[in-house]
């Protein structure tokens, strides 16, 4: 039996219907797989933004540090300077303007007695306010960021007047200091740090005004600290 041309043109017509039906459903599969993988790709990075975000306005910190003052001799003048040792606080606030370079101002305070022999002995107490401000370099390595600092400020020794830590005619002194210091912070949470660092602080030994108890001398005071910190 001979099939005519006429008689395969329907079959011809299905195959074709069913290839474009075929060719139809892999466009939409392909779509549907580009517009799963945007949509992926957009919830992915609204998530992440607002992280990195977070971490970018962390911009500044707080900190509150127990330390200690160890100052070095000074001598000069006929005159022998030294200070007892003590242990004191370190409050401060930093701004970082990125994760590498940042800013910060602090304030501490002790109370020792300046011991002086020579010309006129005499031993005077006095509560010692430290103001300083410095520029720190940071290195992020994950939870552990190591940092430097230099900077300058000022020392005040302000005599307690108490009985046997009292000189007649000794009034505040305040000396200029030049800073430096090392330390690190070790991330606990997103918000909080343990910190720890030595600062030293180089300045002309105090003689409270008294020209007798004047070495005219420099003297070294190294600081440890360690304490804790919160970002914000």
């Amino acid at each position: 039996m001979t099939i005519g041309f006429s008689e395969l043109a329907p079959v011809s017509n299905l195959a074709k219907h069913l290839q474009y039906v075929c060719a139809r459903r892999k466009q939409k599969e392909m779509k549907i797989s580009v517009f799963q993988k945007a949509i992926i790709a957009v919830v992915g990075l609204a998530l992440t933004f607002p992280a990195a975000a977070n971490a970018q306005n962390q911009h500044s910190e707080i900190s509150a540090q127990v330390t200690g003052f160890f100052a070095k001799d000074s001598g000069g003048n006929g005159v022998h300077q030294e200070a007892t040792n003590s242990a004191g606080l370190l409050v401060g606030y930093r701004y970082n303007f990125n994760y590498w370079l940042a800013a910060e101002a602090n304030y501490g305070y002790s109370r020792n007695t300046q011991i002086y022999s020579g010309l006129a002995p005499a031993r005077i107490q006095a509560n010692v306010h430290e103001i300083t401000g410095a520029a720190v370099v940071k290195l992020p390595l994950g939870r552990l960021q190591p940092f430097a600092l230099a900077g300058a400020g000022a020392l005040v020794f302000d005599p307690t007047n108490n009985p046997g830590g009292s000189f007649a005619a000794a009034g505040q002194e305040t000396k200029a200091a030049f800073l430096y210091g090392v330390g690190a912070d070790y991330r606990l949470t997103h918000h909080f740090a343990l910190r720890g660092e030595y600062r030293g602080l180089v300045y002309k030994a105090p003689s409270f005004g008294i020209a007798s108890l004047d070495t005219d001398g420099f003297t070294h005071m190294a600081q440890p600290s360690a304490g804790i910190v919160f970002r914000f």
